[in-house]
């Protein structure tokens, strides 16, 4: 995470709105910015790699594939992944961004385990970064609010035990790509002076359209996955929510039949990280995560993208140091 916290209060003396406001409708009390010059998501993600790799004793020359999630690249191309496998040293790696917005770690974790399950290869890091700042408008108070800056990555491997990834649902509906874009800035509509002084290159939100979609079809993915397994709300420890939304997050909850205390949210703190608030959720709670545990990640994004996975985690958090 970025050292700069930006809080609501900050936040109000830049746009009109309160905290009173943002906690009412989002849950937001302050996110992280990342506000050094010519730094962009490489950054995030290089770091939150080099934590992984020396946490888990891994050299960067045994990893075999990164795969970056991402909404805001250091550039179009090269690919931010690319950049990343420089700068930390992924000399053996082959490397590749996806885009699928909110969704997207969870998209990449999916894809990821499949080279894992094919056995074409035997470690595979999988990085949501985004520096959502770059994009966001800070005099438009209706998105303004919601995005912050921050990446987590998780090492996949193979195992013969009764753990990992069992199943993912994922969704796509195009229908829905109008409702939350940039407009300018890709071969459509290339940047012009009109896109730059149009704000055409920030995020363009509709609300009341990603806020109904959203409710419904992350928890109906997040219900769906637990009727596939015969997963009652107690043989469930946690769920893991895509951090948009505390409203959202409590509906997908309660569809579930879930306790509050079995759902991880950070979403007061961070905001919304866009493809890193998955992995920032399991970072945070990793100290109470117990082997063999139940968990289900959900999330909803532009597109619009959204899903499911069910796992079973690996190994007893409490016995790994940060």
């Amino acid at each position: 995470m970025p050292e700069y916290i930006l809080n609501n209060e900050e936040l109000s003396k830049m746009v009109d709105t309160s905290d009173e406001w943002i906690m009412t409708r989002v849950g937001i009390k302050e996110r992280r910015i990342l506000k050094d010059p010519g730094l962009g998501t490489s950054e995030l993600g290089s770091k939150a790699i080099l934590q992984l790799l020396e946490k888990t004793g891994t050299n960067p020359e045994d990893i075999d594939l990164l795969v970056c999630a991402t909404v805001t690249p250091d550039h179009p191309f090269p690919a931010t992944s690319a950049i990343i496998c420089d700068k930390v040293g992924l000399k053996n790696a082959f490397a590749f961004d996806l885009n699928a917005a909110c969704s997207g770690f969870l998209f990449a974790l999916n894809t990821a385990s499949k080279f894992i399950e094919t056995g074409s290869c035997k470690k595979v890091i999988v990085v949501g970064a985004d520096k959502m700042s770059s994009i966001v408008d800070y005099s438009d108070r209706t998105t303004c609010a919601l995005f912050g800056d921050g990446a987590g990555a998780v090492l996949l491997e193979p195992t013969t035990e009764d753990v990992g990834i069992f199943d993912s649902i994922l969704r796509t509906d195009g229908a829905g790509r109008s409702s939350l874009y940039t407009k300018a800035g890709g071969s459509v509509c290339p940047p012009t002076h009109d896109t730059i002084d149009n704000k055409e290159h920030f995020i363009y939100q509709e609300g009341q359209a990603v806020f109904k979609a959203a409710v419904s079809r992350m928890a109906d993915v997040s219900a769906e996955m637990m009727e596939r397994h015969n997963l009652s709300a107690d043989d469930l420890a946690w769920l893991v929510p895509h951090q948009a939304n505390l409203r959202i997050i409590d509906a997908t909850a309660k569809r579930m039949g879930l306790d509050p205390s079995k759902v991880m949210i950070n979403i007061e703190h961070f905001g919304n990280t866009t493809a890193a608030t998955l992995p920032l959720c399991l970072w945070e709670w990793e100290p109470r995560l117990k082997k063999g545990d139940n968990i289900i990640l959900a999330t909803f994004g532009a597109g619009f993208t959204w899903g499911s996975m069910y796992l079973k985690w690996g190994y007893d958090g409490d016995k790994i140091a940060k």
